[in-house]
């Protein structure tokens, strides 16, 4: 007989508590009485239950605890205190919440580098419609370019170079229909800082006369230097002139850029 099977399988603590029949329970005096392995373990359960006892209050009355507890006592001597037997259970316990805590652990680490590259593909997302629609507004503004350029209607009129500066040029493309005005700055050199280039449009006779119609403003971000100017209905010359930044009132005529007839 596998006695350790047999006091593995929970009978006697069942045989301690009295929750065997008669027949169990004289098996088991028998086979306690033939192996006394089953016989230390009885005792051993049985000193047990008067420990667990004297740690927690009993069901039963004060006085007939302490004679049961006596009882076992003078059968099996003094009750010494059980330490609480190690289960193979309690290990498997362990090693499965440190599996789940490493488990969370990567499923937490994956969730972050998932995190991570969404906000990256969201960055280069915003990017590139930034592109595009940058890109876009190029297009837009050569298209534009273009057209001006290619327009038949369109008066050209050349600006020449001034005494302060021989070598700049510019174009006016005047549609004296529909009275809008495109000027082409690309022979104009980069205005100082704090000086931006005004429009005039000029009346020559009987006395010159002339009108802003407007300023080359953000010089540097125009890519293809061509600006639309407030609308005019008549000139017979237009001007260009540097002044200081939100324009003048009237021409610096020692500022004169450019200048060409109609």
């Amino acid at each position: 007989m596998d006695t350790k099977q047999y006091i593995d399988s929970g009978i006697l603590e069942l045989y301690v508590y009295g929750l065997l029949s008669e027949t169990e329970n004289i098996e088991v005096a028998a086979l306690a009485k033939e192996h006394s392995e089953i016989d230390d373990e009885i005792i051993s359960i049985e000193k047990a239950i008067v420990a667990l006892s004297s740690t927690f209050s009993p069901f039963h009355s004060v006085a007939n605890y302490e004679k049961i507890k006596a009882k076992l006592e003078l059968k099996h001597g003094k009750v010494i205190e059980m330490k609480p037997a190690t289960s193979r259970y309690t290990y498997v316990g362990w090693a499965a919440a440190v599996i789940l805590l490493l488990g969370i652990g990567y499923q937490y680490q994956q969730l972050n580098e998932t995190n991570n590259k969404v906000v990256v593909i969201s960055s280069e997302k915003n990017n590139l419609v930034k592109a595009i629609d940058s890109l876009a507004l190029k297009n837009k503004t050569i298209e534009t370019s273009l057209a001006v350029v290619r327009d038949p209607k369109n008066t050209v009129v050349s600006l020449g170079g001034q005494a302060v500066s021989p070598t700049s040029s510019a174009k006016i493309y005047w549609n004296k229909k529909t009275k809008v005005v495109y000027v082409d700055a690309s022979g104009l050199p980069k205005p100082p800082k704090g000086m931006v280039y005004q429009v005039w449009a000029l009346k020559l006779v009987p006395v010159l006369t002339p009108t802003s119609i407007g300023l080359l403003k953000d010089f540097d971000s125009n890519d293809q230097k061509l600006f639309e100017v407030s609308d005019t209905g008549y000139a017979e010359a237009f001007g260009i002139t540097l002044e200081p930044e939100g324009g003048s009132p009237t021409p610096t005529m020692e500022q004169l850029y450019t200048l060409g007839k109609v």
